[in-house]
């Protein structure tokens, strides 16, 4: 296989687990320089949606590309992105509740930092994760049903109807477990909640 074969296919493998999207930085690392990556974007085999970001012109369109795009908005440094999809948005990924949020929630470390001003479409929340709270998806992360839930209840972020729904729904899936709400509830210092936990787990 040649070197020119072996870059397409490494660059396909890295977008196909992120919808089609990819870093310039990951080009690199498959084996496309900065000049063969302009080419590749000239010549229309791939499309610019970013800086530092494209896609490949002939993947199959992709089913939430705004949060992939996003996603890279978030990478440090070393390229890897540093937010997580959560509160209301990761309720509606999971498809928990009828809530239907206007803005991208995004937990990052408390360490994070950007030199340019947070988009609009952004709500940052910041706080330390731990991995048993994100489930990867493609091309992005997002934070667990159960952490989800906590999170909206502690921000007080959705109506009472809602977060009910939401833990209701949650139930009814397996996503979450009765002995683990019943733990989060005890933590909570939200008195809805508690309540709400109580009525369904009882």
């Amino acid at each position: 296989m040649g070197k020119t074969q072996e870059s397409e296919r490494n660059i396909r493998s890295i977008a196909s687990r992120q919808q089609g999207y990819f870093t310039a930085r990951q080009a690199l690392e498959a084996g496309y320089s900065y000049p063969s990556q302009y080419y590749q974007s000239e010549t229309g085999n791939w499309i610019r949606e970013g800086y530092g970001v494209y896609r490949i012109a002939d993947y199959t369109a992709a089913d939430r590309p705004d949060l992939v795009l996003w996603s890279f908005w978030s990478r440090d440094r070393k390229g890897k992105p540093q937010g997580v999809f959560s509160h209301e948005t990761a309720l509606s990924i999971h498809e928990l509740s009828d809530v239907m949020p206007v803005n991208l929630h995004m937990t990052v470390p408390p360490s994070f930092r950007r030199s340019t001003r947070t988009p609009a479409i952004l709500v940052i929340h910041r706080a330390t994760l731990e991995p048993a709270d994100i489930e990867m998806m493609e091309g992005y992360s997002v934070t667990r049903p159960l952490r989800t839930i906590i999170d909206v209840a502690a921000a007080a972020a959705i109506s009472a109807d809602l977060l009910e729904q939401a833990i209701r729904q949650g139930l009814q899936r397996g996503l979450v477990e009765r002995d683990d709400l019943t733990k989060a509830a005890k933590l909570n210092p939200s008195s809805f909640f508690v309540e709400i936990v109580r009525s369904l787990v009882s």
